[in-house]
Parts: structure tokens; C-alpha cells; sequence
């Protein structure tokens, strides 16, 4: 359980507004690939995705991300110039018809989220940390946006090829005090930190980092989970994605409890309900 008197005040400065995490908060998916491994949340077309983006929205989704990268283990390559094509004319549109909305570009590439950003986002989501293009920290630094960084071992390809660690959650908060030391040298400030759930991970691997999810709170910056419908709620269930949906919400109240600041997800509606029941549970009289 998280420890308020412990806690600082969590903010982050996004599109000019000054928001607080110390209330949980959702961001909806969008996915602009034709291969994600939960199928509701691909948009195949600019109209498809935003007509997520208004459900999203209207569910009381306060980010919204968009990817044009599936980073699922075995998913096609794609190219810079192609992955762009997919997300800048969706980022554009959501923008201009929900002009207060607040946008993530999903990318471990530079050149992606600096067209993405010029596009009309305003956060960028980095599975990466910047391991897999080193002109994303300058980017970050020079654009002083939120910047999410994800711990992933190995590449997408690659992270699941027997992952090891000698303690996850010890080597993963390692990996975290250098990338910070780096970006807080260079002034960046508005840093999110995401475990990286089924990056590079075991199934026993997932479940410490949630059950550690607090240990994460010593740099007091915000949390983001990301787990919704993966494969560790469903495997163990002999579930599919599709079904996944109690599944998730009984991990991301568990999320919550242990210090979740920020819901990655792909159903905004029941997210915020687990808040509100978390924070009814939390809240001293």
C-alpha cells in the first residue's frame, strides 16, 4: 500500500498544464498496426482510430497513445518512414478534433517521435529507454516533453529469449537510476517509469514486479503498468486477450494498491472504475 506521508506530490508538465498523479490516471490505446495481440485496439483507418479516440475520451481516458509499432514478439518488422505513415495523419486528426487532448507517440524511434510531437503530441513513450536509438534522450532534452521509459531486455525480437535477471525488480531499478541521473543532468524532469511487463520477462518475473511495484516509489517519479490483457493475466488462466478483461482489472487493482500512478490500458471505462473503488478503499475519513 502506498505510503502518502512518504510520498512527494507527483507532477508532470504536458501541453502547457501542470497534472497531478497522485490521483491515478488511464491512458487509452490506440493502436495504428494491422498485428497487435489484442485485435479491438487496432484502427486500420484514420476514422477507425478516432472513433476509439472519442470512445476513449468519453470514458474518461486523461492521455491517449498511439503506436504504429507492434512490438509483440514475432511481429513483422516495419521502417521508420512506414510506421510514420500510420501514426502522424491519426495524431493529426485527433488532434484537430479534440484539441485538449493530451497525445502519446509509442516509439523507440527519434525521427518518429519528433514528427509525431510536430504532429501534435506531446508525450513520448519509449519501450526502449533510448537503448535503441541514441538520438532519443537529445530529442527528449531538447523538446522537454513527459518522457516514458520502459525497462526491456534485448530488443522486441529477441526479449523473450530466455530472460534472466538476479533480481528483477533490483537490476530493473538499477537500470532506471542511470537512465534518470542522465536526463535529470540534462534538466529533464517530467520522467514516467514503466517496468516493462512482458518485456523481456518470465511469467514469474511479471508477478514480483507487481508484487515490488512499490520499490519503484525511491526515485518518487509516476508509475505507469501496463498490463492490460497480456499474456501474463491470461495464460495462467487459460484465457485469450479477448477475454481478458476481469483479469485485468483484478491486476490492475493490485497495480493500484502497490503504488500504479498511471493505467496503460485498453479499456478506459473499467480502469477508472477500479480507481474510484481503490481510492474509496484508500481515502481516510
Amino acid at each position: 500500500m502506498k505510503n502518502s506521508l512518504l510520498q512527494q506530490p507527483l507532477f508532470i508538465t504536458c501541453k502547457g498544464k501542470l497534472i497531478s498523479l497522485d490521483e491515478p490516471k488511464v491512458m487509452g490505446i490506440i493502436n495504428t498496426t494491422p498485428d497487435s495481440f489484442y485485435s479491438q485496439s487496432r484502427s486500420k483507418f484514420v476514422d477507425d482510430a478516432l472513433r476509439l479516440a472519442e470512445k476513449h475520451l468519453t470514458e474518461g481516458a486523461d492521455f491517449l497513445d498511439i503506436g504504429g509499432y507492434s512490438s509483440r514478439p514475432g511481429a513483422a518488422e516495419v521502417s521508420a518512414t512506414e510506421e510514420l505513415q500510420r501514426v502522424a495523419p491519426v495524431i493529426e486528426k485527433i488532434s484537430q478534433v479534440f484539441p485538449e487532448s493530451l497525445l502519446s507517440i509509442d516509439t523507440f524511434r527519434a525521427v518518429v517521435a519528433r514528427e509525431s510531437l510536430h504532429a501534435g503530441a506531446a508525450m513520448i513513450n519509449d519501450i526502449s529507454a533510448g537503448d535503441l536509438d541514441s538520438e532519443m534522450f537529445p530529442l527528449v532534452i531538447n523538446e522537454k516533453v513527459p518522457y516514458i521509459m520502459m525497462h526491456m531486455q534485448r530488443t522486441p525480437a529477441t526479449m523473450q529469449n530466455e530472460p534472466h535477471y538476479d533480481h528483477v525488480t533490483m537490476d530493473i531499478a538499477h537500470y532506471f537510476s542511470e537512465k534518470i541521473n542522465t536526463l535529470h543532468r540534462a534538466g529533464v524532469t517530467d520522467i514516467i517509469l514503466d517496468p516493462g511487463f512482458g518485456f523481456g520477462k518470465t511469467l514469474e518475473h511479471n508477478y514480483q514486479l507487481l508484487r515490488e511495484l512499490q520499490h519503484f516509489s525511491l526515485f518518487n517519479l509516476p508509475i505507469l503498468v501496463g498490463i492490460s490483457r497480456k499474456s501474463m493475466l491470461y495464460k495462467p488462466i487459460d484465457s485469450t486477450a479477448e477475454s481478458a478483461l476481469n483479469a485485468t482489472t483484478a491486476a490492475h487493482t493490485i497495480a493500484l494498491m502497490n503504488g500504479a500512478n498511471l493505467l496503460r490500458v485498453h479499456d478506459v471505462k473499467e480502469a477508472k472504475e477500479a480507481i474510484r473503488i481503490h481510492q474509496l478503499c484508500t481515502t481516510q475519513a
